[in-house]
């Protein structure tokens, strides 16, 4: 008689806490991967038939396993170029002599003529307590143009050299959506621009390949050693170039953690003449949503609701996501708006639109993106990162509706967790203590009765992510069938101490069944 013989597993891990983020199957004890996904989850611990001669077999002694962190919105140009900039975060320097010596140091190192990059720097921190100036800036350099970045990205410095470069003197025009900050004596630029990255991008040169290359290496490192398996890149900068860069890396294997890049909504119209169309790719490299940015200038909208509608429904049309950039209420309406236009013009049920954000929202707000089914891509660790500047500078009656987490999944939408990096640093699990425990870094709490469970912040850093990007049916949970991307950690997220969450070590990161990286103390 012939023995019908069973396919065995390339890996299996037993003996384990697995937190499946399945319903139907919450928790199991052991985990076997086939060809990059998962074979069998169970919730006994036999392994019996499915081990051969070449089986991978690990006992977790009862550690946690979960799917991969899936950062829903971060920057991985922007993280991979941090590399190579000063660090000005506030743990780094509490000055502008403090930056001055950084810019002094990297001048002395640095041919004339090169640029300097910083980033990080948050002025409530400095003991001057206002953003540095072009000519703070000269002090340190006359012979390199200079340019740093503030922590939210969103406000730039350079100095004289910097600005000569770049064009922009004191009978500059500002740009849509920007604002050049100028004496109020003579009207020369101070050297502090905001909302103006994507000019400053068309016109800086960006680092070298090598450089890039390097840093993309660093990047990948830092993330999957903080269990990080999936990531979505948000850069409105992103285009077909950026996706080619992308495929480069990997399939070098420079970056491991899959990547749904969105594109920038400037790219739509060359994206779609080069036949790329809503989730072009891969499950390594996959195209995501349209991204666009809303702001508020001088009390004027950028873009315009006109036009904003009108980019929102071509997107829409067109079978893409959009992911609205959106942080105050008047924006996040603005979104709302363009959003309904597009479903009332042309009826799409599944089209996940997401606003990224959403920092300041009432219930009403929130109400309302659940009836439009829109998806919320928020930061928790925002609260740990800077929780002691919102609660000196934020108006109480804003405080209250500051990333609030209970209100919007009380209203009934999808509230998705990630870390904007390099904003700040990419560790879930800062994000999943700050979600539950409301505690700022300080040590203070920041309104903690919009904290949510950890079990539902664990979900929103891990199936969350998935759903949010469209990708739920292959990864996000651990449950046959779903790529075999997990996490041991080194305690349970949903069993520790709220103060205890942030201590907890990644111990493992399986992606697509290999073993990525492992924690050797």
């Amino acid at each position: 008689m012939n023995r019908i013989s069973h396919p065995t597993a390339d890996l299996i891990l037993h003996n384990a806490n697995i937190l499946t983020m399945n319903a139907d199957c919450p928790k199991a004890r052991m985990v076997a991967v086939r060809n990059g996904k998962i074979m069998t989850v169970s919730e006994k611990a036999e392994i019996k038939g499915l081990a051969g001669t070449q089986t991978k077999i690990i006992d977790c002694l009862g550690k946690t396993i979960i799917p991969g962190f899936n950062d829903a919105h971060c920057h991985i140009f922007g993280f991979a170029e941090g590399f190579h900039t000063l660090d000005l975060r506030p743990d780094k320097i509490s000055s502008i002599q403090d930056i001055q010596a950084k810019i002094r140091g990297a001048a002395l190192t640095s041919p004339p003529g090169t640029w300097i990059r910083g980033r990080g720097y948050n002025d409530f921190y400095l003991a001057e307590k206002r953003h540095p100036n072009r000519w703070d800036l000269d002090q340190a350099t006359r012979d390199h143009p200079v340019k740093l970045t503030h922590r939210s990205g969103h406000a730039h410095v350079l100095n004289s050299f910097a600005l000569t470069l770049t064009g922009i003197t004191s009978e500059s025009p500002e740009p849509p959506g920007g604002m050049i900050d100028r004496d109020t004596g003579t009207g020369e630029p101070t050297g502090i621009l905001y909302g103006m990255s994507e000019y400053l991008s068309d016109v800086i040169p960006p680092l070298g390949k090598a450089e890039m290359e390097q840093g993309i290496k660093s990047a990948n490192e830092m993330l999957i050693s903080l269990g990080i398996t999936s990531v979505q890149d948000a850069s409105i900068h992103n285009n077909i170039q950026r996706w080619q860069e992308l495929r480069a890396w990997k399939e070098r294997g420079y970056l491991k953690p899959r990547v749904n890049m969105m594109l920038g909504i400037k790219a739509l119209r060359e994206a779609r003449g080069q036949g790329f169309s809503p989730k072009t790719g891969d499950e390594q490299l996959r195209l995501g949503a349209i991204k666009m940015i809303l702001s508020q200038t001088r009390g004027h909208l950028n873009p315009p609701e006109t036009e904003l509608k009108q980019m929102v429904l071509d997107a829409h049309q067109a079978g893409f996501q959009v992911a609205l950039h959106a942080v105050e209420e008047n924006t996040i309406f603005a979104g709302l708006s363009a959003v309904e236009y597009a479903q009332c013009a042309y009826p799409h049920p599944w089209h996940r639109h997401r606003i990224e954000h959403c920092s300041i929202c009432t219930p009403e707000t929130s109400g309302r993106l659940a009836r439009l089914h829109v998806i919320v891509v928020t930061q928790p660790a925002f609260i740990y990162y800077s929780g002691e500047r919102y609660l000196k500078t934020v108006p109480p009656q804003q405080l209250k509706h500051l990333y609030p987490l209970g209100t919007l999944i009380r209203s009934g939408l999808t509230m998705v967790s990630s870390s904007d990096c390099p904003v700040i640093p990419p560790n879930p699990l800062i994000g999943i203590y700050a979600a539950t425990s409301r505690t700022a870094e300080s040590g203070q709490k920041l309104s903690p009765e919009q904290a949510i469970s950890p079990s539902q912040a664990l979900w929103a850093y891990t199936a969350g992510g998935a759903y949010a990007s469209q990708e739920e049916k292959i990864k996000g949970t651990i449950m046959p069938g779903k790529l075999a991307d997990m996490v041991v950690l080194g305690k349970d997220p949903t069993q520790t101490p709220l103060n205890e969450i942030k201590l907890i070590q990644v111990e493992m990161t399986i992606i697509d069944g290999q073993i990525a990286w492992q924690r050797n103390d």
